[in-house]
């Protein structure tokens, strides 16, 4: 599903993330840029909000430090809002895919709301919403839309990551992975990993890297 007007108001917590990396084709060092999704966190009472959340996997080959990382809201609007960030920490591959990343100037929570994290693995009882800035064709108008896939479910959990039957893209990995509480709060649950573009996507739970990240806001 596209974003629009009548989308859930969280979703403005997920954006654009924009990697500059090189890896070695052939014995040759390329360069290339990873466009992936990362999304906004902050604790429930903060008044600003200056870590964002993706995938290990989206900073695989970032090495050359003097190469900003960026992080867009609200991308093609009037009131995008864009910010350089910094890795913290990392799960380290793709077995613990994800990332925690540190804005250099920090976004207000009254323009855009951040998610809160939720310390408990989302309930496979109930729905899952997967979103991000997927590269295809159609509704993700090749990385310039914000997608999202509502009321999906769970259908596998492991030990470090769970399946879905949501669709997410290229792209969209990084992206969030939402669950409401019984308060009927928005709560980040996990991180998109990968998928098969059809109907199999895997994130990576919160409850894998909670105590990490909460450390980090402030």
């Amino acid at each position: 599903m596209r974003s629009s007007e009548e989308a859930p108001a969280w979703l403005q917590a997920v954006g654009k993330l924009q990697v500059p990396g090189s890896k070695l084709v052939n014995g040759r060092r390329e360069h290339h840029r990873e466009d992936c999704s990362a999304t906004l966190v902050a604790q429930g009472s903060a008044r600003r909000a200056d870590t964002i959340v993706t995938a290990w996997h989206c900073l695989e080959f970032y090495n050359d430090l003097s190469r900003p990382i960026t992080f867009t809201l609200l991308p093609g609007s009037p009131g995008s809002i864009i910010r350089e960030a910094r890795r913290l920490t990392d799960g380290g591959g793709m077995h613990a895919d994800w990332a925690v990343l540190r804005l250099l100037q920090p976004i207000a929570t009254e323009r855009v709301t951040a998610l809160g994290i939720n310390p408990l693995r989302a309930n496979p009882a109930q729905p899952i919403t997967m979103a991000g800035y997927s590269r295809d064709g159609g509704k993700g108008n090749y990385g310039d839309q914000l997608t999202f896939d509502a009321d999906c479910h769970i259908t596998a959990q492991q030990a470090t990551s769970s399946d879905s039957d949501c669709t997410a893209y290229k792209g969209a990995s990084g992206g969030a992975v939402v669950q409401h509480s019984v308060q009927g709060r928005a709560l980040l649950s996990g991180v998109i990993s990968r998928g098969d573009s059809s109907g199999v996507s895997i994130y990576v739970p919160t409850t894998g890297f909670h105590r990490t990240v909460i450390q980090f806001l402030r």
